[in-house]
């Protein structure tokens, strides 16, 4: 049985009726660092199982599982020290051969609890950082909107504006903030919805670049191929990943930003968006970091949610993201779309 229990990714440890070591594998030998497994089979569970918590209990004399009401089958997990001080999550299995009857094996599983930690990390990480994305831009709605009751009467119609067109952008950015961690949520849990249809790629994206223009004094060169076939894609989808990817180029490029749409040369069957800009380009080891959750190396601010989503959202149409150099230096980003079947066909 031991040679079996090695296989497994957890470390076990296995006691009789006796309250006596029956089996370990290797890897729960190797935690408990008492030496090698054979050498354990047959002392008390108490000694091999030397595990304790920041009072000093013992795992068996906190949790005596040959005691105890005759129903109870097993031990919900746990977090307790290794004698190097290591934290490790344990559960056990207490098996009866009759119901109610005496406990006649123990089963005791250890797992590193490094993952859990990292995990723990990870979303205090993932707090902070929406707290901080959070009130940044409900501070200034706040603010604002307390300035205006309290002087109403004394500030002029300009400084009036002037506020509230500041607190309606805070709002569009909260907002959208908002609209970015549903979508998250629905990546990360595979209920992503898409509205597919027939979509000009090419009418799409001159509605980003026009409404980019708009707010940016970047250069921005759009070039669409003619005679293009639709894509099968949602429009809104469309829009929302072609804005982000320009934008990101606007935020984090330099020079003129060019934008390209025709057929991509890997797959005829695909239409792609090809966004390059003048900066420094991405370094190679950086280029599948840049699509992790609140990725935001670089200047020029955002959630760091935004390709993150774009990669989600292009891969749940079918289709690929793309991260290279763009000849004459900068990074070029390339995102593909599916030519509807029809039209295919």
């Amino acid at each position: 049985m031991t040679d079996t229990l090695d296989l497994l990714p957890d470390g076990v440890v296995v006691a009789g009726a006796d309250g006596r070591v029956s089996a370990v594998n290797a890897v729960a030998a190797a935690m408990l660092g008492l030496g090698p497994a054979p050498a354990l089979v047959g002392r008390p569970l108490g000694e091999v199982l030397a595990l304790t918590d920041h009072d000093a209990r013992t795992w068996t004399d906190a949790n005596a599982p040959y005691a105890g009401l005759s129903t109870r089958t097993g031990v919900p997990e746990q977090s307790w020290l290794l004698p190097d001080g290591t934290e490790v999550l344990v559960t056990a299995r207490l098996h009866r051969v009759e119901r109610n009857g005496a406990v006649s094996a123990v089963a005791v599983d250890l797992r590193s609890g490094r993952g859990r930690a990292r995990l723990d990390r990870d979303r205090s990480d993932l707090v902070a950082t929406l707290a901080h994305e959070l009130r940044s831009p409900l501070t200034g709605v706040k603010g604002f909107v307390q300035a205006l009751l309290n002087r109403w009467d004394k500030l002029s119609d300009e400084q009036k504006r002037l506020m509230l067109t500041t607190a309606s952008a805070d709002a569009e950015r909260l907002s959208r903030l908002i609209a970015e961690l549903l979508d998250v949520a629905r990546i990360d849990t595979g209920r992503l919805q898409l509205h597919r249809r027939p979509t000009d790629l090419g009418r799409k994206t001159e509605l980003v670049h026009r409404s980019i223009t708009v707010v940016t004094s970047t250069p921005i060169e759009l070039e669409v191929e003619p005679d293009l076939p639709p894509v099968d894609a949602d429009p809104d989808k469309v829009m929302q990943v072609l804005t982000n990817v320009v934008e990101n180029a606007v935020r984090h490029g330099s020079g003129t930003v060019r934008v390209h749409v025709g057929r991509w040369r890997e797959d005829d069957d695909h239409l792609a968006v090809t966004v390059s800009d003048e900066g420094n380009g991405i370094a190679p080891e950086l280029r599948q970091r840049i699509f992790t959750k609140f990725w935001t190396e670089g200047t020029g601010g955002g959630s760091g949610l935004g390709l993150y989503i774009v990669r989600g959202l292009v891969r749940a149409h079918g289709g690929a993201i793309v991260v290279d150099d763009r000849p004459g230096g900068g990074a070029r980003i390339v995102t593909t779309w599916p030519v509807a079947r029809t039209v295919a066909a």
